[in-house]
């Protein structure tokens, strides 16, 4: 509908002028002459440019964030379990919607299930917004009669994962933000502070410690090269956002965390919280084994484990055990092996990869909350080691020259 604006005589032949919303001018015109006006002339209003309106708008065209998907099985548990038919949920669900990358997907899907097809092949149209894993959740869902329960399944995975993703990022923060304020300060020092001191010694023409011309020498090439070393950093910055954007560069960067120090632990435990925690939702949601591992190698966000997520799944396909395979990939702990051999005999395999997932989480819980003070007599160490070069790089001039001044 758009805003038309239009001039027209009246009965007695008086000029009228109005806006009037309609779908077109001839749908303007035809109100007119219902109401006993004879229109002149009729244009469409161009539209307001309004900079908070843009704003607003491009601020809501992103991919929908974690949140908004758990909202969005949140809700559809809901509709579901109330009873209220798929389309008519989501035509709701499209009005209420902010995110409008998302609205204009849940628009496509009750387009599609209008059109006849199911509600997993509708969202498996968008795999930018809905993972292997959800398709899969909700076709199984479907083919059970348990959609609400998929749905309710789906939204507590989205929550530990986003609340696991959350705690390690915020564990990680502050030694950051630390090692970056050193760099910024050692940049500062080099190039402003130490040169000042150094055209001072250098009038007094005396024998310089170690410390001291170690620090001229760096401050030196700092300030001869700064430029070149910034360009040097841009590229490289650049350079490895692009390798770790390529299919070997993800692999091997993926690989790398899982064996940083302090941090890999942490990361090798939430990952392997959430393969268990996935592959006991889609083992107990009925499928088939050799999907399910497929589904969990996407699922666990790391290229280098789903790489061996996917081994296991070849074994398997050869004929071997579930717990030989993972044996074979040397990257499960004792305590996912003894699960999953326990599982295999007793024929509860998702009930012990749960036990491993809520383990995992609480270890990973407990670590990250105490990573900051692992972290932080690191950190105190490294600074009064560059303090202390600093003052004996200073200081140790300074009081020879004193001694000289005092004789």
């Amino acid at each position: 509908m758009a805003i038309f604006r239009y001039k027209a005589r009246s009965q007695r032949g008086d000029t009228v002028t109005g806006e009037v919303e309609a779908s077109s001018a001839d749908a303007v015109a035809g109100q007119l002459l219902n109401s006993g006006i004879t229109p002149i002339d009729i244009s469409e209003r161009a539209p307001k440019k309004e900079f908070l309106g843009n704003l607003k708008k491009q601020l809501n065209s992103a991919k929908p964030n974690m949140d908004e998907l758990i909202l969005f099985c949140r809700q559809m548990y809901t509709l579901n379990k109330a009873g209220v038919p798929i389309i008519r949920g989501l035509a709701g669900l499209a009005e209420t919607t902010r995110n409008q990358v998302l609205v204009n997907t849940i628009e496509n899907m009750r387009q599609e299930l209008e059109a006849g097809r199911d509600l997993s092949s509708s969202m498996n149209q968008h795999p930018k917004i809905f993972t292997q894993l959800m398709v899969s959740m909700i076709r199984v869902g479907e083919s059970t009669g348990q959609l609400d329960d998929a749905f309710l399944q789906l939204s507590k995975y989205l929550e530990r994962d986003r609340d696991t993703r959350n705690q390690i990022k915020a564990a990680l923060r502050y030694p950051s933000f630390v090692l970056v304020a050193i760099s910024i300060a050692i940049v500062i020092v080099n190039i402003f502070v130490i040169p000042a001191f150094a055209t001072v010694f250098a009038g007094m023409k005396m024998d310089l410690p170690w410390q001291t011309q170690a620090l001229i020498g760096t401050s030196d090439f700092f300030v001869a090269y700064w430029r070149y070393m910034l360009g040097a950093l841009v590229v490289l910055i650049f350079w490895v956002r692009y390798y770790i954007n390529t299919e070997e560069g993800h692999y091997r960067w993926d690989k790398l965390k899982l064996r940083l120090p302090l941090a890999g632990s942490i990361i090798l435990r939430a990952t392997l919280s959430r393969f268990a925690r996935t592959f006991a939702m889609t083992a107990r949601s009925g499928v088939p084994l050799i999907q399910a591992l497929s589904v969990v190698s996407r699922a666990v966000d790391n290229d280098y484990v789903a790489d061996k997520v996917l081994s296991i799944r070849t074994g398997i396909e050869r004929g071997d055990s579930l717990t030989r395979t993972a044996v074979a990939t040397n990257m499960f702990t004792p305590l996912v092996i003894q699960m999953l051999s326990v599982g295999e005999e007793t024929g509860a395999v998702d009930d012990m990869l749960d036990e491993v997932a809520s383990y995992y989480e609480r270890e990973v819980d407990y670590d990250v909350k105490n990573i900051s003070s692992a972290i932080e007599p690191i950190l105190i160490v490294g600074i009064g080691i560059l303090v202390l070069i600093l003052a004996l790089g200073i200081f140790l001039p300074m009081w020879d020259m004193t001694s000289m001044a005092s004789r």
